[in-house]
């Protein structure tokens, strides 16, 4: 794939427009509010999955509106871990099995990964967590479902399960509560910027390849799925463009990033299709606290893969 985007002199400047709604700070205040009033105990249930060297727990906490969200958590059997990755997932992916996520314990971290609420069918392992909140009308996908208010909207519900998921290792006490740190790759990216602006005292954050940024953007430029499922409900619904942004607009990467201090180390592939460098730089460029970014310059949105992963362990490490 060519280069379809800004250069990249043009993109370590590049600032997108403001589009803040006024109450977006007292919408997520008052989402999270209800939500953690239905709050329950995690439920860890520890089960053997033919590992012999790591700890492994199958884990229910409460989410959205008090919702069972499923994940995995894995601690290292030998040695007690300083800091605690919390992972979200790629669009259309579920939590798998666990003997699929032994990377970051394996490095002496404990690790907590996200199942995402109503998917896991689109390629990995599968997942367990249900959605079952009803929509009036979308393109096939998570991107339009609910879309007609900000109340309905599916990415209210997984932001939510995201901060709770903070919530639920804290409260585990298993690592000091201030070294948690959040991650993922494209949808997952996107996640954890959004927790990056809703939790104050994360340890780090990094967001690879992200997705869930500069909607507006986004979908005038990108030729593929997951952004192109607005570009066809917004191809149907004609009459519902300034409606439909004013709901993304609390959803949208770029008003949470303008709240978020933890150090941040972003990824970024110069060829990506799906989500185009000048949407990632935009998060980049208008994050609150101190982030560094890594470019892959020819590579689509697989990124930087396992090369990025060593370079987050060093980075966390230096943290330390």
């Amino acid at each position: 794939m060519p280069y379809s985007d800004l250069t990249l002199p043009e993109l370590e400047s590049f600032l997108p427009e403001v589009h803040l709604p006024k109450d977006f700070d007292d919408f997520w205040a008052q989402t999270l509010a209800s939500s953690r009033a239905k709050w329950k105990p995690p439920v860890l249930k520890k089960i053997d999955d033919g590992i012999s060297e790591l700890d492994i727990y199958d884990v229910t906490f409460s989410g959205f509106n008090g919702e069972d969200v499923s994940a995995w958590y894995i601690l290292p059997r030998n040695s007690k871990p300083t800091v605690a990755v919390v992972e979200f997932l790629g669009y259309g992916g579920g939590r798998g099995f666990p003997h699929e996520h032994l990377a970051w314990p394996a490095a002496g971290f404990a690790y907590f990964i996200m199942d995402t609420r109503g998917q896991g069918s689109a390629w990995g392992s599968g997942g367990s967590t249900y959605d079952d909140h009803g929509s009036k009308s979308q393109f096939p996908g998570f991107m339009t479902k609910g879309i007609e208010s900000k109340e309905t909207y599916y990415y209210r519900r997984l932001f939510t399960d995201a901060v709770l998921a903070i919530d639920a290792v804290r409260s585990l006490n298993i690592v000091d509560p201030k070294k948690i740190a959040v991650t993922g790759i494209s949808q997952g990216g996107g996640i954890s910027l959004a927790v990056a602006g809703l939790v104050d005292d994360l340890f780090a954050v990094m967001p690879n390849v992200p997705f869930l940024t500069y909607y507006r953007r986004a979908i005038e430029i990108t030729p593929r799925a997951p952004y192109t499922e607005i570009t066809n409900y917004l191809s149907i619904h004609r009459d519902k463009y300034e409606e439909t942004f004013a709901v993304l607009d609390y959803f949208d990467s770029l008003n949470f990033v303008r709240r978020a201090h933890a150090p941040a180390y972003f990824s970024v592939a110069m060829m990506d299709t799906i989500c185009p460098p000048s949407t990632v730089f935009a998060a980049k460029n208008t994050y609150a606290g101190n982030s560094t970014i890594e470019v892959f310059k020819f590579n689509d949105h697989e990124g930087g893969q396992a090369h990025q992963w060593v370079n987050q362990v060093n980075w966390i490490r230096s943290l330390l």
